[in-house]
């Protein structure tokens, strides 16, 4: 279902709009609509590639797309779940692959430390019901690493070594999780996260514009990073994940010393990114090549809920720990009458939305204000991009469910026209 002109002209003013003012809006940003049989829908690029920079931001900009790349990651494991080289649920077996999980210890509220009292499973991993947590979304855990703190954009292994916050299975907190998942893999494969990826998901749909440790072409495209400050001030600054931009290509033991983070470590194009959505659409077969990269029940299973006995895990609320990095967010994804909702392997399942969205879309985001849907139901999937900090930017969300809404307005005429 190709969208009308008219649709179109309204999505390309949305993201125009959104870009307009270099001060105090959105510097520069891009979207792109899929759908289910892998068409682009709609792809647009508005703005600047940075505040200080006069080229325009193109189709052909590169983004850090921060914890979007969890899903890439979840989708990974799941081959390997298939292929029986990852289990979902074998505690024993993770921790094998992972003994530094058998010694972690669960901080408790006053500070002092207990043993953990059972085995860490990958599920738990990409639910994020392990118990580790983000120094930047959780005061205890950054507090208890004081006084030098932790980064964990650092691109050092170290720093994915952080106490629980509770025993596993016993709660849900946003953080390192999927890091671990992607260790898990990088043990049980031979292969470091981002080989892996290029070969068993990027190299078989064609995608080259993706990738952990950028090309020295993907790093001349890239959006320059910028901060709002509580005035509505842009301006710019350092890029968070910085170590992989710098490294040396030339040098290997610089390029080996990465950590590829599988919770935040992925540069992409948009447009690429959408391609990887439009698999999921298909239930995990690439509707343009016939390239399968999951079965349909594994996709099933992604979207499943697998935290059921945890319905208001997203109306615990992300506090601006570190306001440099995220602003205050009280509920993950409003829906009105408050239902429950769930997590499936890596991706939040919001049980529908204002925009029009179906009950099982999944979705998530990425710390520099990146954003993506998946709406299997519908058949349409998107992503938009820009690269500003703290997180849940107000003019991001905006645009996001501005851009969002006109979609499904669209996909709701055409359901009436036949």
């Amino acid at each position: 279902m190709p969208l009308t002109t008219e649709t179109v002209h309204k999505l390309r003013g949305i993201v125009d709009a959104s870009c307009a003012d270099e001060k105090t809006s959105i510097p520069g940003a891009t979207v792109v609509v899929v759908s289910k049989d892998g068409n682009e829908l709609f792809a647009h690029s508005s703005g600047k590639r940075g505040i200080v920079s006069n080229e325009p931001m193109t189709l052909d900009t590169i983004f850090w797309i921060a914890s979007s790349t969890k899903m890439l990651v979840g989708l990974a494991c799941m081959q390997l779940v298939e292929k029986g080289s990852l289990k979902l649920d074998d505690g024993e077996h993770l921790e094998n692959l992972c003994p530094e999980l058998r010694t972690l210890q669960v901080l408790r509220a006053d500070g002092t430390l207990e043993k953990k009292n059972k085995a860490i499973t990958l599920r738990m991993l990409l639910t994020h019901t392990a118990g580790f947590g983000y120094t930047f979304f959780n005061e205890r855990l950054r507090d208890w690493f004081l006084p030098a703190g932790r980064d964990e954009f650092s691109g050092r292994f170290e720093d994915m070594l952080t106490p629980l916050l509770f025993q596993p299975g016993e709660g849900w907190e946003y953080g390192v999780n999927i890091d671990w998942a992607g260790i898990a893999l990088e043990r049980a494969t031979g292969l470091r996260l981002n080989d892996y990826l290029q070969k068993h998901i990027f190299q078989p749909l064609g995608l080259n514009n993706m990738s952990m440790i950028p090309t020295r072409e993907m790093i001349s495209k890239l959006a320059y990073m910028h901060a709002k400050d509580q005035d509505g001030t842009l301006r710019p600054r350092d890029h968070l994940l910085r170590l992989p931009l710098v490294v040396n290509h030339d040098d290997e033991a610089q390029v080996a010393a990465v950590f590829h983070s599988g919770g935040a470590g992925m540069f992409a194009k948009p447009q690429e990114y959408c391609k990887v959505l439009s698999v999921l659409l298909n239930d995990g077969t690439c509707p343009r090549t016939g390239t399968q990269l999951l079965r349909k029940e594994t996709v099933d299973e992604m979207f499943k809920n697998s935290i059921p006995e945890f319905p208001n895990f997203g109306r615990q609320g992300i506090p601006a720990v570190k306001p440099e990095l995220t602003n205050p967010l009280p509920d993950l994804y409003p829906v009105a009458g408050n239902p429950p909702q769930g997590w499936g392997l890596t991706f939040m399942l919001s049980n529908g939305g204002a925009t029009g969205r179906s009950t099982g879309t999944g979705f998530w985001a990425g710390l520099s204000n990146v954003w993506w849907w998946c709406d299997r139901e519908n058949g349409i999937a998107g992503m938009v991009c820009t690269q500003i900090l703290p997180f849940a930017n107000p003019e991001v969300l905006g645009l996001w469910v501005g851009v969002e809404a006109e979609v499904y307005k669209a996909l709701g005429q055409d359901k009436l026209k036949n």
